[in-house]
């Protein structure tokens, strides 16, 4: 495909000042509102704010939008004062990249807070600047006596359920600042590119939902621009922005990143397409994806073109970044005896087995954009992951995931646990081969955290291939609850640097924590 080539507390007032300028420069509209015009005169504005991405011990990736043409600068620092600050001088930035560019920090000084200023030049007259953007991040300890804290979840604007101004936007965003985590793992569904936001809908009990709209958001997205302004869209959420200049991010993709379901080679009869061909809306969608996030492998300096990744936080923890939409086989009944291909492609199961046996660190958490045990149905007779609801021996893509499992069980790879969104509501769930039609595997959790900013959906059947017990659900009773009618939920993995012991949390938006669960280090299974 031609998409891929293989496709102590910091301190407030940094963030805070950066957030209140990208405010001003950009506020919540509340009415339908297109993407802001590039204004012909005047110095840059980077009114969509900062992200930083992919963090490690010494590197990092910082992000910035322009309404105009203009050089990225950034500057950082040990203090908020800027003294004795470091210069990096950025990309041009223009209509090629959507005006998005992406800077990358190297030599870094390990567990530290780094304080960011992004400035934006214009490229005839450098003297002429706009108004710095400013941002915070810590970069990953080098001891292991440190400790590490972040939160995970995903499937943001799904569904109808876009930016609601009536109910402060997305909240959710600023609750999981207020915790303060070392970063933000997204596990796919950044945007619905197949899922209009219309101006209202009315909600079963008759209360009405306002959404925020763009003209973008009017139709399913096929064109470059329309893709484009898919991941802007999220960036009108002064919440999402605030979030975004204090917590790095690890970001991963799935279906909705181009349209509900998709496969490489896939055909569509979907009457909203008039470009029928996935591939095409894939590669599209995989160039504004590149544009609007900082990630390491697809960053032009040093991308291979790639989503799947290993970043290394530290001693006590790699974060295995999976790709299981791009290299997939079609989506099918599942039953075929014999399938190398699967949901991972033979080549990203190898870098997987290959990378989880280099590592040295405590924990190894698998960052997985679908479930495993979950049945996800595909229409009357196919199936969209990776469970099909036979409850025998592995068939179709169980197979590959068989192999990874005694991979590891072998290798004797210890501190692996898998998480993951997709499925709209929050479990967790131990596999164990007692319990399993194949047992040649370690027990392992995995747990589902999701959505952020979505339709909430009932729990998906269980397939008990490899053994799972669902020790933990909170789930709606009927599809698509809006999220007024339903908490969003996130996760939180705390890994304690004394005792080297995980500790998961399951909490729902309102702070809530729902579920808990200790996990000791230097195991092989849980």
């Amino acid at each position: 495909m031609s998409y891929r080539p293989r496709i102590p507390s910091p301190d407030r007032r940094t963030v805070l000042r950066g957030s209140l300028a990208a405010s001003a420069a950009l506020t919540l509209p509340l009415t339908a509102t297109a993407a802001p015009a590039f204004a012909l005169s005047g110095r840059p504005r980077a009114a969509w704010g900062v992200q930083v991405g992919d963090v490690t011990a010494s590197s990092a990736l910082v992000w910035v939008r322009s309404d105009r043409p203009a050089r990225m600068i950034v500057e950082t620092s040990a203090t908020e004062s800027f003294r004795q600050a470091r210069t990096w001088h950025g990309p041009l930035v223009g209509s090629g990249t959507d005006f998005t560019g992406t800077t990358p920090l190297y030599g870094l000084p390990a567990g530290e807070q780094v304080h960011y200023r992004v400035t934006l030049a214009d490229p005839d007259d450098p003297r002429r600047t706009g108004e710095p953007v400013y941002g915070t991040f810590r970069t990953a300890p080098a001891r292991r006596r440190d400790g590490v804290r972040f939160l995970w979840s995903g499937d943001i604007a799904g569904q109808g359920w876009g930016i609601n101004p009536d109910i402060g936007g997305y909240r959710v965003y600023d609750e999981m600042r207020r915790l303060d985590p070392d970063f933000f793992l997204c596990s796919g569904d950044n945007i619905y590119a197949d899922g209009v936001i219309e101006p209202s809908v009315t909600l079963p009990d008759g209360r009405v939902w306002r959404n925020v709209t763009t003209e973008e958001k009017a139709k399913v997205a096929e064109t470059l621009a329309e893709y484009r302004g898919n991941f802007r869209y999220n960036l009108l959420d002064d919440n999402l922005r605030k979030f975004n200049a204090q917590v790095p991010s690890i970001i991963q993709w799935d279906d909705h990143e181009v349209r509900n379901n998709w496969y490489p080679g896939q055909i569509l009869d979907d009457v909203r397409y008039t470009e029928k061909n996935v591939d095409v809306l894939a590669a599209r969608s995989m160039r504004a994806f590149r544009e609007y996030f900082p990630v390491s492998t697809l960053h032009e300096s040093s991308g291979d073109g790639r989503v799947h990744r290993v970043v290394r936080h530290g001693p006590l923890l790699d974060v295995f970044v999976l790709d299981m939409r791009s290299f997939r086989n079609a989506n099918s009944p599942g039953r075929q005896p014999d399938d190398t291909t699967g949901i991972l492609g033979a080549e990203q199961l190898d870098w997987l087995k290959r990378e989880l046996s280099r590592s040295r660190a405590v924990w190894k958490v698998i960052a997985a954009d679908m479930p495993l045990g979950l049945v996800v149905t595909d229409g009357a007779t196919d199936f969209e992951a990776v469970a099909q609801g036979d409850p025998g021996a592995p068939l179709g893509r169980e197979l590959q995931i068989a192999e990874l499992l005694r991979f590891i069980k072998h290798r004797r790879i210890t501190g692996t646990l898998w998480l993951t969104a997709d499925v709209h509501y929050t479990s967790a769930q131990h596999y164990a081969p007692e319990r399993a039609a194949f047992k040649d595997f370690a027990p392992f959790w995995e747990f589902v955290s999701g959505p952020l900013a979505a339709g909430g959906f009932p729990a998906n059947a269980l397939d008990s291939t490899f053994g799972p017990d669902q020790v933990f659900v909170r789930a709606p009773d009927r599809a698509n609850v809006s999220p007024m009618e339903s908490p969003q939920f996130f996760g939180e993995v705390d890994i304690d640097g004394d005792s080297g012991e995980l500790t998961v949390r399951l909490r729902a938006q309102g702070g809530s924590v729902l579920f808990s669960k200790v996990l000791q280090p230097g195991r092989v299974g849980q």
